[in-house]
């Protein structure tokens, strides 16, 4: 049979599953022996992806059987010094995997959940957690030892009224023979008490949860983080279209401003049988109030500590330097601190502060720093800081507090990996172009990096634990991810494994689209991508991607996928489609991605009204006939746009759009915009259901019904405001079975032949009568 041709695109062709353009591979990961790469692939296009493995002398995949998946290590093990054993925990159970051998063994088989395995200092015991509380295992004899006793609850007390003491005293002092059995009992108890071995302290919470319990290599301490219930009010979500019939309640996230429980950290010094809290007041600019609040609180000349949490505890590898990294709930500073669990003294490390909020291309979420680890001298600690603008890799003495910058310019590290060994960093970066990703290998005293890999495109990559070899996804603008396999120095043949494109796919000759730069409103360069048609017909669609720090100006395969190809077919029909980084997007540094501070719909906002001014002046189009269209954060945009600038853009498309963030969640509002009840003005500027009034150009609105991410109630208010406004020039399509990412190809074929009909509708040239 003939292989399907896409002569001719269409939205219905290119809506369909994935698995008509080919499942690229994911999740790449090697064996512990070095000897197989792992990862799920799906080239016969089943319902799931499978695992598959190829040996580095026989690169041909293999489909892993049920007996080899249900064998296979956890990616995520801890090995011990010598990388001769690995604990790692899979479906809730804790093993040891013997590297020289292949011998797994299980070291517990319950029906609770046991996480978080690591060797002891002298590598005699596995340390892990279950539940909540932390146990050890001994390797050579088995023997399970627990070290703490979390109680929910207040500890139970029956106080003695004054006047029952005075009569057991009165009785004891009158009472030769009550006062004897008194002395004998307490005698007895304190007796049976000896000879019973050493039970872990009975710890209660009281109303408080308990979190990351780690205890020390050399099993003197443990550590653990209490923060307060603090009961958010979270947000539900109707799901209306369900398997019983009934309308079935989602539970959802808080809204931003709901209340942040402030934590502490505790230690159990375990020879002393006493729980101390770590004192936090000495801890630099711990009571300094952000400038946009210092006239919101009334107590505002009182010093309050600000709150807190800790969201990293770190061993050096001999048990002798704890190193825990605190953030402040505001977002604003990140404290590396060295702790002494004896004495429980902190001492500044390294303080990473922004006047808008801490984050960077290496952390998780916001405000949270994110990589660190120690270097093989059990005295450094690594980790990454946009202290010069741009995200770099240093590293800082915990004994004589010296720091050392490992990379500098103007790039951004974006990844870092130490190898095994720790005498290399693995280094992903933007330094060849802000639109590439390459890996480099940097020796962990500083000095010249060495770049690996030099395909332009971008660069996924995983090294082998002996390191020889390195395992990694490749992929470019109109290429999709392959894996290939290539040794660990530079100029290396590289191996391609993977080929997973269809024949209908590759029929079709996908544009590459030029990556562009344009000079915005206030002289800053902002990268983009143009989608050229060979028969232009005046009319262009500029399009905003998602998530605000995210990156689509580049060589790689977008995880726009489907938007990439409706541009292509918008550029067959003769459109001219530009996307661009905009103001807060990832890739170009501290101050590019915190330029929507207090104001998103800001710089935001004015770069693409200026990228609509370069495709009049360079590209010929004519201004009354360009659209704009993209969804979450890209839906926002696109409502900002057509409310606040409705003489730039004739029609737009917003996706599952925030209309309001006070209604949004509090991880990323709350960081971009402070508190509601802290700065309402922010919000105001920001939110689109303010600007409502403003629409003059065609809008169509998509949403998904069970959105937990930006809630259909957004779009509910909004088409609200609208109707009391007297608006006509809008529609709303709703989804009654998508979330916030669509997923069934029905849906989304739905979608984009609106968008396409909005337009065709709109941006074509009238007809002459």
């Amino acid at each position: 049979m003939k292989a399907q041709s896409l002569d001719e695109l269409t939205v219905e062709k290119i809506m369909r599953h994935p698995k008509w353009i080919g499942i690229a591979p994911n999740h790449v990961f090697w064996s512990p022996d070095s000897k197989t790469v792992n990862f799920y692939w799906n080239p016969e296009g089943a319902l799931s992806d499978s695992l598959y493995s190829v040996t580095i002398h026989n690169p041909v995949p293999h489909k892993a059987t049920l007996h080899e998946r249900r064998n296979l290590p956890s990616r995520y093990g801890r090995y011990n010094k010598a990388y001769t054993k690995m604990a790692y925990e899979k479906n809730g159970d804790i093993f040891l995997y013997d590297v020289p051998t292949g011998k797994i063994s299980q070291i517990t088989n319950t029906v609770s959940q046991e996480f978080g395995p690591y060797f002891s200092a002298d590598e005699k015991k596995i340390i892990f957690t279950i539940g909540h509380d932390a146990f050890s295992w001994e390797i050579t004899s088995g023997k399970l030892t627990q070290f703490t006793h979390f109680e929910i609850g207040s500890k139970p007390s029956v106080p003695m009224s004054e006047q029952e003491k005075w009569l057991k005293n009165n009785q004891l002092a009158h009472f030769q023979v009550l006062k004897e059995r008194n002395t004998k009992h307490a005698l007895k108890k304190k007796n049976k008490e000896a000879e019973h071995l050493k039970k872990p302290k009975l710890i209660y919470l009281d109303d408080k949860i308990v979190e990351m319990v780690q205890v020390s290599p050399d099993e003197k301490f443990v550590l653990y983080e209490l923060s307060k219930n603090t009961n958010p009010k979270k947000t539900v979500v109707p799901n209306y279209v369900t398997a019983s019939g009934f309308t079935e309640d989602i539970a959802s996230r808080t809204k931003v401003g709901e209340a942040q429980a402030s934590s502490e950290l505790n230690i159990y010094d375990i020879a002393k049988d006493t729980v101390y809290t770590v004192r936090v007041d000495d801890i630099p600019g711990i009571t300094d109030q952000p400038a946009f609040a210092k006239d919101y609180s009334s107590k505002r000349n009182i010093p309050t500590l600000r709150p807190i949490n800790y969201s990293l505890i770190s061993w050096s590898d001999d048990g002798l330097h704890c190193v825990v990294v605190i953030r402040s709930l505001d977002f604003k500073d990140c404290w590396i601190m060295l702790l002494d669990p004896a004495s429980q003294k902190l001492t500044l490390l390294d303080r990473q502060h922004d006047d808008a909020w801490v984050g960077g291309p290496t952390t998780r979420g916001f405000g949270e720093i994110s990589p660190m680890g120690w270097l093989s001298d059990n005295k450094r600690i690594w980790f990454t800081s946009e202290e010069t603008g741009y995200s770099h890799l240093y590293t800082i003495d915990v004994t004589t507090k010296k720091k050392q910058a490992l990379t500098q310019g103007k790039y951004e590290v974006q990844q870092v990996k130490t190898a095994k060994s720790k005498k290399y960093f693995y280094l992903i970066t933007n330094e060849v172009h802000p639109g590439e990703k390459h890996l480099y290998r940097l020796p962990a005293e500083g000095g010249k990096a060495e770049r690996l890999t030099t395909m332009q495109g971008a660069t996924e990559a995983e090294i082998s634990p002996d390191e020889k070899t390195i395992a990694f996804r490749y992929s470019y603008s109109n290429k999709p991810w392959e894996l290939f396999i290539m040794e660990n120095r530079p100029g290396a043949k590289v191996k391609q494994i993977t080929n997973s494109l269809t024949d209908e796919f590759k029929s079709y000759p996908w544009r590459d689209p030029e990556i562009i730069t344009f000079k915005a409103r206030d002289n800053a360069d902002v990268y983009g991508r143009i989608y050229k048609p060979a028969q232009p017909n005046g009319a262009a669609v500029v399009f905003v991607h998602g998530a605000g720090y995210l990156q689509n100006a580049h060589r790689w395969w977008s995880n726009y996928y489907k938007e990439y190809m409706f541009h292509n077919l918008l550029a067959d029909k003769g459109y001219t489609v530009l996307d661009i980084d905009y103001r807060a997007s990832a890739g170009y540094g501290r101050e590019w991605r915190t330029g929507i501070y207090r104001h998103m719909g800001g710089k935001d906002l004015t770069d693409h009204v200026d990228a609509a001014k370069v495709l009049v002046d360079e590209y010929g189009i004519d201004p009354k006939r360009i659209g704009i269209y993209g969804g979450s954060y890209g839906g926002f945009i696109t409502l900002m746009a057509m409310f606040t600038t409705p003489d730039v853009f004739a029609a737009g498309a917003a996706l599952r759009p925030v209309t309001d963030w006070a209604h949004y969640n509090h991880s990323y509002t709350g960081c971009i915009l402070n508190m509601p009840y802290q700065d309402s003005l922010a919000y105001a500027k920001s939110s689109p259901i303010y600007y409502a009034e403003g629409l003059k150009g065609a809008l169509l609105i998509c949403h998904g019904m069970v959105d937990t991410n930006v809630h259909f109630q957004d779009v509910v208010r909004l088409s609200q405001r609208l109707i009391e406004l007297g608006k006509e020039n809008w529609e709303l399509a709703v989804y009654p079975m998508e979330d916030h990412g669509f997923v069934e190809p029905s849906s989304w074929t739905d979608e984009y032949k609106r968008i396409l009909k909005l337009f065709e509708e709109n941006l074509k040239p009238l007809k002459s009568p």
